[in-house]
């Protein structure tokens, strides 16, 4: 059986994956978050727009992260 990734589902991983890389770019690199000359413009494309895209995808998902930690 050929199990294939909904649309949904794959435009979820990009935006994870996004997320992760621009996590990592950020913190193992001397790009800053912030500079004079950019603004906050890095830290928007590296971290803010993917995590809103998946904040756009599951709008419950920070409550119920939120939630679970809270749990612990």
């Amino acid at each position: 059986m050929h199990d294939s990734l909904s649309p949904r589902r794959l435009r979820a991983l990009i935006a994870l994956a996004w997320l992760a890389a621009g996590a990592l770019l950020l913190l193992l690199t001397p790009l800053s978050g912030h500079s004079e000359t950019w603004g906050w413009t890095p830290a928007f494309w590296l971290l803010l727009a993917p995590a809103s895209v998946l904040v756009a995808m599951k709008p419950s998902l920070p409550m119920s992260l939120l939630a679970a930690l809270l749990r612990r």
